[in-house]
Order: structure tokens, then C-alpha cells, then sequence
């Protein structure tokens, strides 16, 4: 955590420390090809993509982070095995352990909280007119024919 680096996709060795242990084990490669881009490169391609905002197939290969169809598909596979959230949790408890939480910045909202208790039942809508309201497909009027045979 430390200092601002000026590549934000980088980790760091104390980052990685912590995110490591949440990252679910990869599965049995099930066809011979490449080998399977270390979890580290994979999260810094996948920070690179959100950083700069660029499409994932155009991931340049040279900085090694693998594709960006390999990236997206970490990210998949991290988001399903809950791993974000897992470090959520785990950066909090870090930051409240150390006091450094500035709650002052903190939003509550109903997006975020469930709200314990709901407000008073509405009472059904009433009409405002009087009677029932003209039909705007049909007329009260002799109905008009266009054709001349009657």
C-alpha cells in the first residue's frame, strides 16, 4: 500500500501478499499449449485494463501480462470465487487495525444498506375526474363513412 507509484497497475510485494492467499487455485489444465500466465502478471494486466480504459483484446503483449482474453478471464473466474470482496474485508480490517480509516468520507444509501424498516403503507391512488373519461378511440358522434354505398 505505501507509496503512489506511477504505474498504478504494478503491485506491490505488500499488496501482493495480501491478495495472493484469496486467489482461488487454478483448476487442472485439461489441453497441452502455453503455460498459464503467473496470477500477479494476470492482475496487473487486469489493473492496466481499468487504469487506461482500453479494450481488452488490445492488451499489448509486450508488457507481458498475457491476453486480454486471459486477463478477463481471471477477472471471471476471481469474481466468481468472491475474491474481491474477500480483500475488501481484508483491507479494512488492516486499515481499522491501524486506525486509518477516515470515516468522515464514509456514504451510507439504500444501494449499500438495506433499509431496516419500511415507510408507512400508500394508500391506493384516488382519480381526480368525475365519471368516466372519454375514449380517445371511439366517438359518441354517427359514425362517418367514407365510402358512398350505404
Amino acid at each position: 500500500m505505501g507509496k503512489r507509484q506511477s504505474r498504478p497497475w504494478i503491485v506491490s510485494d505488500e499488496l501482493w501478499s495480501l491478495i495472493e492467499p484469496l486467489l482461488p487455485e487454478p483448476g487442472p489444465k485439461l489441453v497441452e499449449g502455453r503455460p498459464r500466465v503467473p496470477d500477479r502478471q494476470a492482475l496487473c494486466g487486469i489493473l492496466f485494463v481499468l487504469h487506461t480504459g482500453i479494450q481488452w483484446e488490445y492488451l499489448p503483449q509486450e508488457l507481458g501480462f498475457g491476453s486480454g482474453m486471459t486477463c478477463w478471464r481471471r477477472l471471471a473466474a476471481w469474481n466468481e470465487a468472491s475474491a474481491w470482496v474477500k480483500l475488501h474485508v481484508v483491507l479494512l480490517e488492516k486499515l481499522r487495525s491501524k486506525n486509518q480509516l477516515d470515516w468522515s468520507r464514509a456514504v451510507i444509501d439504500s444501494s449499500h444498506v438495506r433499509a431496516a424498516r419500511r415507510g408507512p403503507k400508500a394508500d391506493p391512488a384516488r382519480s381526480t375526474a368525475h365519471g368516466r373519461a372519454a375514449s380517445t378511440t371511439s366517438s359518441s358522434t354517427p359514425r362517418a363513412s367514407r365510402s358512398r354505398c350505404r
